[in-house]
């Protein structure tokens, strides 16, 4: 069975709720969808689903009933409760977390504070959290391993806001979409077509890219504008080409990252360690400048999701950050396995990599030929040298 993936034609933007809509259209139960969503602990809202027609085109559209509009203001560690709180799934609440850290990140930026201080205004609303959590719920019930977009259209005017009129595209929005460098196409209306929360859907979970895609479902979901142009979000659902479960491995895991601008490289180290001994998959440093053009380093973490909580407390902990991103991917994954081949220096074991029945390539354990060299008193190039020719030989007929 293939990859299942989605694409994403943003030619009239996209929202929270055309972003389900479209989601409910290509085949996400409604069902499913509201007895995930009363696992929240949130109230005062109803679904209401209803077929649309514009221009010729039919599809689905959404609306988030409030039963009060007045919304309390919340803070990302209010919507965070909210989510762990919660009976969702891990996958579920880690991906909608993700999604509101995005958010969280550009509105300090935009706003000049911190990720903990800034108030959600109308992001905080239940709808928001329903469109958000809505999003990471039908992208595991629909089993999309990869979500791609188009550019986004680029307008004009201007659109209100807790904050008052704000230019469009609104502050936060274009923060969210400079840091994945989103791109955009000039569009001849005035109006918010992009929003924040559909922004943040796309920075955390699409890839701005055309997939190659055998589509086998569409779906519609509408907007409430009225434009030259059917106001609708399309998702092409389907299978992948070129790569398939018989031929590559998949899984999911959380990016965990930050920015460290005031630890030696001595805690750096001894940190690594520590994640790595705490369960991390994978630790990394890189080198990069922070505001007032300090030296700084991003630190990078990929952990199985069940892990993730636990390491980003223990980075809390740890070191002087103040906050860190999560993110949750699928990977692609050729099988690795290690055989054992006889070679003129003795038996010896190397790294074979396969896409389901075909080798790939192979190569030989370093412990191995560091093991062979010193028990030969040989060096350690000319063991590898032997390792490889052994390997050309014998691999051929695994």
């Amino acid at each position: 069975m293939a990859q299942r993936i989605a694409y994403l034609d943003c030619h009239s933007g996209i929202s929270g709720d055309m972003f389900l809509g479209a989601l409910l259209n290509a085949g996400l139960p409604l069902e499913t969808l509201r007895e995930q969503l009363a696992l929240l602990p949130v109230t005062g809202y109803q679904l209401k689903l209803e077929p649309f027609e514009d221009k010729g085109i039919r599809g689905a559209r959404l609306d988030v009933a409030l039963d009060q509009q007045d919304q309390p203001h919340r803070h990302l560690s209010d919507i965070e409760t909210i989510l762990r709180s919660s009976g969702l799934p891990e996958r579920v609440r880690e991906t909608a977390l993700a999604i509101f850290r995005r958010l969280g990140e550009a509105e300090a930026h935009v706003h000049g504070t911190t990720i903990e201080e800034v108030h959600f205004h109308e992001v905080g609303a239940v709808d928001a959290i329903v469109d958000i959590t809505g999003a990471a719920i039908g992208i595991e019930a629909l089993g999309i391993s990869q979500l791609y977009a188009s550019s986004l259209p680029l307008t004009t005017g201007r659109v209100r806001t807790a904050h008052g009129l704000l230019p469009v595209p609104a502050p936060a929005t274009l923060e969210i979409l400079r840091r994945v460098n989103a791109p955009w196409k000039s569009c001849p209306v005035e109006g918010e077509l992009v929003t924040p929360t559909g922004a943040a859907i796309l920075a955390t979970l699409a890839r701005f890219e055309t997939p190659s895609i055998a589509i086998q479902q569409v779906g519609y979901g509408f907007g409430r504008k009225q434009l030259p142009w059917p106001n609708c979000l399309r998702l092409c659902l389907g299978e992948a080409y070129g790569l398939s479960s018989s031929t590559a491995d998949t899984d999911w895991v959380t990016v965990i990252e930050s920015h460290i601008d005031n630890m030696s490289g001595e805690l750096l180290g001894g940190l690594m360690e520590r994640l790595l001994a705490a369960g991390a998959l994978d630790v990394s440093y890189a080198p990069i400048q922070m505001k007032k053009n300090r030296p700084a380093t991003r630190i990078t973490v990929i952990a199985v999701p069940e892990q993730s909580e636990a390491l980003s407390l223990l980075l809390l902990r740890e070191t002087s950050t103040l906050g860190v991103r999560l993110q949750q991917m699928q990977r692609l994954k050729a099988q690795r396995v290690q055989q054992r081949i006889d070679t003129p220096l003795g038996s010896m074991l190397v790294k074979v990599k396969r896409l389901g029945e075909r080798v790939i390539s192979a190569a030989p354990e370093y412990e191995e030929c560091q093991r062979i060299a010193l028990e030969r008193h040989l060096p350690l190039p000319e063991v590898y040298e032997v390792a490889h020719t052994a390997i050309q030989s014998a691999i051929i007929r695994v």
